[in-house]
């Protein structure tokens, strides 16, 4: 298994895993790897490059997954990242997408394994960074292990030695991003005899995770787990996740988490962002708990009529009744630290 904080990742999500949603996540998970959206190589060398790469050092290990199948252009962000602070460059093979395969990049990339190696090598040479790949097991009617290992035997052979894999392959036409998420089955057999037969490699999994008790099937047989949906659904999950590795902090709970986020809210707002683009990752944050519903309701209600008033998440938390059964852990209630 690879070093501790790289052993649970949260996926890279298109709109959700902003520098807000890190944040959050940073304050229940402190070594868990983070990842920002998957970021194209246009956008970072032609477009905005501080609005699509700023971030706060406190969301550190971060990684950047970049989009893109120009080498160089690759190799140029890959640089910029370095200079910025990220911690690991990651390429992305495996949105299916009809905007990325116009692009030439993501999920259709697997059917050029060679030009994914030379992406690797370019971006290698230009960082000191670890250099990953993100990708499916198979597109189209490439679905048979033997053509999964040939890819990343030719993207290893570049010197990429971690791997990324969503233990499905993707449909790249036929099927939206989103089914794409949950057709066809998942195939976790290829991903743990992947590891088997290549055990020089760091091999990851990711896919239809959504409790603790599939982290620990899967870190039996790989050296890692990515988590998406799951993750924010019910963000709580990270802190379970580092209960079962023996990592968490007994003296968090929801509420300490949500204060510290609250202060970061008002540090935000004093400058032009608004609040209900930072209320998005804590929607979750209770789930499963009562008043959970009247918590989300309000908030996504409240916040764009009040987008500089940060007592609105005060007053959401009123709605929530939640009980803590661990002893050891300070009591989660409607009153205290709000």
């Amino acid at each position: 298994m690879t070093e501790l904080n790289r052993t649970v990742a949260v996926a890279p999500m298109l709109d959700w895993t902003d520098r807000h949603c890190r944040y959050f996540h940073r304050l229940i998970s402190p070594q868990t790897l983070l990842y920002t959206e998957m970021i194209t190589a246009p956008a970072i060398l032609r477009g905005d490059r501080k609005k699509v790469l700023d971030f706060s050092a406190a969301e550190n290990p971060v990684a950047l997954q970049l989009g893109g199948s120009d080498p160089q252009a690759l190799a140029e962000c890959a640089r910029i990242a370095e200079d910025l602070g990220y911690q690991e460059i990651n390429l992305n093979v495996g949105c299916p997408s009809d905007r990325v395969q116009k692009g030439r990049f993501g999920a259709c990339l697997m059917k050029e394994p060679e030009l994914v190696a030379d992406c690797i090598d370019a971006m290698q040479n230009a960082t000191v960074l670890p250099v990953t790949v993100k990708s499916r097991i198979g597109v189209d009617d490439q679905e048979g292990y033997d053509q999964f290992r040939h890819f990343i035997d030719a993207v290893a052979a570049a010197g990429c030695n971690t791997f990324i894999v969503h233990a499905r392959k993707a449909w790249l036409q036929g099927l939206s991003p989103k089914q794409n998420r949950t057709v066809p089955e998942l195939k976790y057999d290829y991903v743990y005899r992947l590891k088997k037969e290549r055990p020089e490699l760091t091999i990851q999994i990711n896919g239809g995770i959504n409790d603790v008790a599939a982290v620990e099937s899967h870190l039996q047989q790989t050296d890692g787990v990515m988590i998406g949906r799951a993750v924010w659904n019910a963000p709580w999950l990270l802190y379970d996740i580092d209960t079962f590795l023996q990592r968490a902090d007994v003296n968090k709970n929801r509420d300490t988490v949500l204060s510290a986020y609250q202060a970061y809210c008002e540090e935000m707002l004093l400058g032009s962002v608004n609040l209900h683009w930072m209320i998005r990752p804590i929607l979750g944050l209770f789930h499963g708990l009562p008043g959970n519903k009247k918590w989300k309701s309000y908030l996504v209600t409240e916040s764009p009529r009040r987008p500089k008033d940060v007592s609105v998440i005060t007053e959401a938390r009123a709605f929530v009744h939640t009980i803590d059964t661990n002893p050891n852990r300070h009591k989660e209630t409607t009153e205290g630290v709000l």
